[in-house]
């Protein structure tokens, strides 16, 4: 048993109820301070930031064979370089400090706790490279309805966990604005295409993995070691321009449409946070071929919901949907995507895809939610909404929740500013 993740452990540090970071999460992120405003290595509990750095500068970590430079490092990359042996010592070490038993630790807690509220989370990783994958069968076959309805699904679709190479330059932090896109676009109708900001401005409720391991250029990275490559999870916002996406997609797919903003929650939590809530995923018909094919649990059972607000202060729950969702896994993705040889680094990302489920409330789109726009969402004062207007800002959560302990990621916050125009 992974000692941080024992449910019995409570801390000194007041933990609210329903709160995402219990004792038993201890995620990873990167932070600042006015008083402080050098980057810095944290984690999180309750409503409080734990400066990593301090805690070491304090020799609370010395009994930890860890270069102790990671903690004062911009990015967290360096840290999930030591490998996962060592970053669970550290969330070992981390949870004892922070145990209820621990009074010394209480009593020095002034120097290295601090309110979250008061403290600028920032990107927490160095993103070499992005892959965002198409890995929902509900999401693949609402969208495939949409532009065929007699064939919805591509042939391809279940033989493969079909992914696009992404843009890592406009990846940011939850909280961080970005303005409206502006490209080329079909109307309905029309025979010549239009330029102007986008009309059907959309969300894409997502998870993303971060690669904590590298592998050598050509040599694949094998289903059943591809956990040891995945350091942890993070919310995931890969925001779409749907009519810009429409012009331009085919023949070589997403382009402008994808590369103008995506957010992430500013916490990576580890998959060793996450191990008590492993679940079996979809069934898979047909067999994947041998390189694909796995044992035991590899799906995870995150909740996740996505709210609209507008300026005004109305808003509205849109979609309640769940990770577990997902037709191709983790290790799935992550063999695929090295089955040719292909060298992941550090850092780099991986987004799940859309998640949708069955039912209409648990589409991961405004795209399917609405369905394009016919049967649009009503926000709290009434105010409908087709896809995002100039002004809304939406927000994703995710959590996991079993015999009283909830694990959470926090939040991936984004709102949407008017085009520039001139």
């Amino acid at each position: 048993m992974i000692k941080a993740n024992d449910p019995t452990r409570r801390s000194w540090v007041e933990v609210p109820s329903g709160s995402d970071f219990p004792i038993q999460n201890l995620p990873f992120g990167v932070f600042r301070t006015k008083s402080n405003p050098s980057p810095r290595l944290c984690t999180a509990i309750g409503e409080s930031v734990v400066d990593l750095a301090v805690l070491n500068y304090m020799d609370l970590l010395d009994d930890l064979e860890i270069d102790h430079e990671v903690f004062n490092n911009r990015y967290l990359n360096d840290l999930m370089a030591l490998g996962k042996a060592k970053v669970r010592e550290l969330r070992d070490r981390l949870a004892e400090i922070l145990d209820a038993v621990n009074d010394e630790a209480k009593q020095l807690s002034w120097h290295f706790l601090h309110p979250m509220e008061k403290v600028e989370l920032l990107m927490p990783v160095q993103v070499g490279d992005y892959t965002d994958f198409y890995s929902s069968l509900e999401h693949a076959t609402n969208i495939g309805k949409m532009l065929r309805p007699d064939n919805p699904l591509l042939p391809n679709w279940k033989h493969i966990p079909v992914g696009y190479h992404g843009r890592a330059s406009s990846i940011v932090a939850s909280g961080t604005p970005f303005v409206r896109p502006q490209g080329q676009m079909l109307p309905p109708g029309a025979e010549q295409p239009i330029f102007g900001p986008t009309k059907l401005l959309d969300f894409e409720l997502e998870m993303a993995f971060v690669v904590g391991k590298a592998n050598p250029m050509g040599k694949p990275i094998r289903i059943e070691n591809a956990e040891n490559h995945i350091f942890g999870l993070m919310l995931f916002n890969d925001w779409s321009a749907r009519d810009i996406q429409g012009w331009e997609y085919q023949p070589l797919g997403p382009f402008l449409a994808k590369n103008f903003a995506s957010t992430v929650s500013p916490w990576v939590v580890t998959l060793d946070a996450l191990e008590p809530f492993r679940v079996a995923g979809p069934a898979q018909d047909p067999k994947p071929f041998p390189y694909l094919q796995f044992e035991g649990e590899k799906s995870f059972d995150i909740d996740l919901e996505v709210e609209i607000e507008s300026e005004s202060g109305a808003k509205a729950t849109v979609s309640r949907s769940n990770f577990k969702y997902m037709y191709w896994n983790m290790a799935q993705q992550l063999a695929h995507h090295t089955v040719n040889g292909c060298n992941m680094n550090i850092g780099d990302l991986c987004g799940s895809g859309t998640i949708s489920g069955l039912t209409t409330d648990s589409y991961g789109s405004m795209m399917e939610l609405t369905w394009r726009g016919s049967q649009p969402i009503k926000l709290s004062d009434g105010s409908e909404r087709k896809f995002i207007n100039d002004g809304d800002t939406v927000t994703l959560r995710g959590w996991c929740e079993r015999n009283g302990i909830r694990i959470g990621f926090g939040e991936a916050v984004g709102k949407v500013l008017p085009a520039l125009t001139d």
